[in-house]
């Protein structure tokens, strides 16, 4: 017996959603689906261990092919405490305009890791490279440059 699972969306906690759509809307390429001011009950002050009370708004974002497949949870005004070593999440983007995000990326003064060969398991042969946000979440972006061997 299958168990029919629905992967709704990733989210981040960022400190300031006009800085972190620099990255996921302006370099990254995601299109703001809808953005709002947190609710008093919302659920996000539970499971993020965030204070009631606190400054809080969501931004949904999507594609054209996955809409709202990632989402912000604004935390206005906090700072957050360094992510820890080693880290325990990542979002992995598939991107055509590889060069052009990491030019974006590093002109926003982002931490870039060094790019890497990628070889999928299937054999195809790409890039692949790690971007941290303006509040320490990763990001890893991949292209895929030949086809299976």
């Amino acid at each position: 017996m299958s168990k029919k699972i629905n992967f709704q969306r990733a989210n981040y906690v960022v400190t300031n959603l006009a800085r972190a759509l620099k990255l996921y809307r302006d370099v990254l390429g995601f299109k703001v689906i809808f953005s709002k001011d947190a609710p008093e009950d919302s659920y996000s002050y539970d499971v993020f261990d965030i204070e009631r009370g606190s400054d809080m708004g969501f931004c949904v974002l999507g594609t054209d092919d996955e809409p709202n497949c990632l989402a912000l949870t604004e935390l206005r005004g906090a700072t957050l405490d360094p992510v820890p070593s080693p880290r325990r999440a990542a979002i992995v983007l598939r991107l055509e305009h590889f060069d052009v995000a990491v030019d974006g990326a590093k002109a926003l003064g982002l931490k870039t890791y060094k790019e890497d060969r990628l070889e999928t398991n299937d054999g195809r042969i790409g890039r692949e490279l790690g971007i941290v946000d303006f509040d320490g979440n990763l990001v890893v972006i991949y292209c895929i440059l030949s086809a299976t061997k």
